[in-house]
């Protein structure tokens, strides 16, 4: 059995539901919305577990119920007495959203305070899967034991997948999130970059320029996320390639589009497909979840597209 260990934030998501006045309520964060979709796109061969800080309070614990009947893994979520999960607003306008977040006092911004405890949860993992808003929430001493861990456990042979999701309000600024984005980089086997951001944050010219960028930084493998354009590969051997991809059917809301793309590529590529492949089938997952509200859109993976 194979094993991913997804690290991040999960919090409480309130979203339209599209009548007026009324909301729902549900979980989601970024690392967790590729777990999920991980956990939906693989078989019974790959454990996946999510690693995070949570309070003790009614809530967190709804979390923990929610993730196990999921069926993802929560042996490594800890609980913190003095903390809560954060909270975000989703507001859709044509299909884009904006959000509104309460999560200064969010538990997950200590997930890495202990990094025994991070290299215990990694302990006999093949995957390690996390990305630039977990980078962002964590206190500077804690990035650096964070990527030192992930280092270590790529030396033992482990994979390190890493979104860069860049959320420059998370970071106090751009200089300090652009360095830490790229010593992230360099302890990663695959990167998966979304160009607009990159070009508005690196200044890069082309999702070109992005996978280079990254590949001098250290990342083995890019693949560079273009809205609806086409996709840019970095291979191993440094041999760089272009996909397109097929329009989306619908945008209803593009909430979790980069992360269930994630999920749909490395099922993908777990599975024996080819990169070219695994970006398409991540694109196929990806069209399906933005037809609908939400992060999480259990009808977008009922349909095997693999």
């Amino acid at each position: 059995m194979g094993r991913i260990v997804a690290i991040g934030e999960c919090m409480g998501e309130l979203s339209e539901t599209g009548e007026p006045g009324l909301l729902s309520m549900g979980f989601a964060g970024d690392t967790l919305n590729t777990a999920w979709y991980l956990r939906r796109r693989l078989g019974t061969d790959w454990q996946i577990d999510y690693l995070t800080a949570v309070g003790t309070d009614t809530l967190s614990g709804r979390l923990l119920d929610f993730l196990a009947g999921e069926g993802i893994g929560t042996a490594h979520v800890q609980r913190l007495s003095d903390k809560t999960m954060g909270l975000y607003y989703i507001s859709l306008k044509d299909g884009e959203r904006s959000f509104t977040y309460w999560r200064n006092d969010s538990a997950a911004r200590r997930l890495a305070r202990d990094p025994a405890l991070v290299d215990k949860a990694l302990q006999g993992a093949d995957i390690a899967y996390w990305s630039g808003i977990t980078l962002a929430i964590l206190p500077p001493e804690d990035r650096a034991s964070m990527i030192e861990v992930l280092s270590q456990f790529a030396r033992r042979g482990g994979q390190v997948m890493f979104d860069p999701n860049l959320r420059p309000r998370l970071w106090d600024s751009a200089d300090t999130m652009r360095s830490w984005i790229h010593r992230a980089a360099a302890v990663s086997d695959l990167c998966f970059p979304s160009f607009d951001d990159e070009a508005s944050h690196f200044g890069d010219a082309s999702p070109a320029a992005t996978a280079e960028r990254y590949r001098q930084h250290g990342a083995a493998r890019v693949v560079v996320k273009n809205g609806p354009g086409d996709i840019t590969l970095v291979h191993a051997a440094g041999d760089l390639e272009t996909v397109a991809v097929p329009a989306a059917a619908s945008i209803v809301d593009t909430t979790a589009a980069g992360d269930s793309f994630n999920a749909g590529y490395l099922a993908a590529e777990l599975s024996g497909e080819t990169m070219r492949s695994a970006v398409q089938a991540g694109a196929a997952l990806a069209g399906r979840v933005i037809g609908a509200r939400g992060a999480l859109v259990p009808q977008a993976v009922q349909v095997d597209d693999k």
